[in-house]
């Protein structure tokens, strides 16, 4: 399954680089996206490195999801696709 990187998690003050927002074009409610949680996660570099995370819940009620990925993902994944196994 494909999904597109949104943003960053974020808050007024601050934001999370390891906490990634993302939107999956076949999902497009709450209870959809929950029961994603637990699936695994991973980015593709330029270069070819593959950073991996985990779908750790729902964010908002229009299906997009939250991902805690192992270590931060550079400003140049937003916008990017990512594999969810």
């Amino acid at each position: 399954m494909k999904g597109i990187i949104s943003n960053y998690r974020r808050s007024g003050h601050r934001q999370t680089p390891n906490h990634i927002i993302i939107v999956i074009d076949s999902v497009d409610k709450r209870e959809k996206a929950e029961k994603l949680v637990g699936k695994s996660v991973s980015w593709k570099t330029p270069t070819g490195k593959e950073i991996t995370g985990k779908v750790a819940g729902a964010h908002g009620n229009k299906g997009a999801i939250r991902a805690i990925f192992e270590r931060g993902l550079p400003g140049q994944a937003i916008g990017t696709s990512v594999d969810i196994k």
